[in-house]
């Protein structure tokens, strides 16, 4: 990344480790904020130390590096040497990163507590309220296969038009015994399927999908796991699944659901995030129990045993190489066939 003269000076690595301002923040209507100005966060000023106490989410952008989103600290770029942090003083909207995307023109998004950011040639664009989100409490993104950005608030989905976002309405479902987390308004996962459609995961009103035309509801009465649908993955089959943070995980075939709970091998019934390895294999991530990997035909627990999370994993990406990075409570982690690696700012990424 080439860095203006300006900012080049304000750049810190650290031995074996973090660095730290990158950029200035920009806003839509073009105001500029300078970077600087506010002392580093106490987790930037040690590279011993663990990435951030919460990793939520990690993401391999084009270029091959990682971008580490954390609960408290913003987020951090591995490019193969070194970290790079970006965070609120460099303009970043907030210090939660929940999600992480990259769009057509290569440009970095990220959910957060305080709204959306844009992050390319080395400037944020921060959207908000003002820009059109029903919210600034951003929790998850995705960009359909048409470019698309949407973004699902506490307030309910949006998706950018131009140079700013317009409220896409999800009607309300009726729900026996509604419970929710927040709020049922949020949305906490989105995904496009091979068929076009698209899918919203709500907090305590169950899963909609929309056809173009007309949306759909699934509840628990309809087989749905759990009305807290957390995550919603489509495999290579074309099989849709919705993990719930609170009755485990169904699987959609078209007609009906099948679900999977701790009874079955899930390692517990809070599941938080989902993949597909390249081998074939689900992976869960839960809330208090570690992964679940499923084969097909068994399940398989595990769990990080060295005392340094409390087995809270709140992200799972495959990177092109074939790592599997896990974000925990605690640090980041990367699997290597048998059991969980640490990764700290010092490292070992291999």
């Amino acid at each position: 990344m080439n860095l203006r003269p300006s900012l080049r000076s304000t750049l810190a690595c650290l031995v074996g480790g973090a660095a730290a301002v990158l950029a200035p923040a920009q806003n839509p209507s073009g105001g500029q904020q300078p970077a600087g100005g506010a002392a580093a966060p106490a987790a930037e000023r040690d590279a011993s130390l663990q990435i951030s106490e919460y990793v939520r989410r990690v993401f391999e952008d084009e270029a091959g590096h990682l971008w580490l989103g954390t609960n408290s600290d913003g987020v951090a770029r591995y490019d193969g040497k070194a970290l790079t942090w970006l965070n609120t003083v460099n303009g970043l909207a907030g210090r939660a990163v929940r999600e992480i995307l990259q769009d057509r023109e290569g440009a970095m998004w990220f959910a957060t507590e305080g709204g959306v950011s844009r992050f390319e040639h080395d400037m944020f664009t921060n959207y908000t309220v003002g820009s059109g989100l029903s919210s600034n409490d951003t929790w998850s993104m995705m960009r359909d296969k048409a470019g698309t950005l949407w973004v699902g608030t506490a307030g309910g989905v949006c998706r950018l038009e131009g140079k700013s976002f317009v409220p896409f309405a999800i009607p309300a479902a009726e729900v026996e015994s509604p419970a929710s987390r927040f709020n049922p308004r949020l949305v906490w996962a989105m995904f496009e399927d091979k068929d076009g459609n698209m899918w919203f995961g709500t907090d305590g009103e169950g899963a909609r999908k929309y056809d173009g035309k007309s949306f759909t509801s699934y509840t628990m009465k309809d087989g749905l796991a759990g009305n807290q649908v957390r995550c919603i993955l489509g495999d290579r089959q074309g099989r849709i699944w919705l993990g719930s943070s609170t009755g485990g995980v169904a699987c959609y075939y078209g007609a009906k659901f099948r679900r999977f709970t701790p009874e079955d091998g899930l390692a517990n019934d809070r599941v938080y995030g989902m993949l597909e390895d390249k081998a074939g294999n689900m992976w869960f991530s839960t809330l208090g129990e570690g992964v679940t990997r499923y084969d097909g035909t068994s399940f398989r627990v595990f769990r990080e045993n060295g005392g340094l999370t409390r087995n809270h994993v709140q992200s799972i990406h495959e990177a092109k190489d074939g790592t599997l990075w896990f974000g925990f409570s605690g640090g980041l982690f990367r699997f290597d066939g048998t059991g969980f690696v640490n990764v700290t700012r010092n490292g070992p990424w291999r």
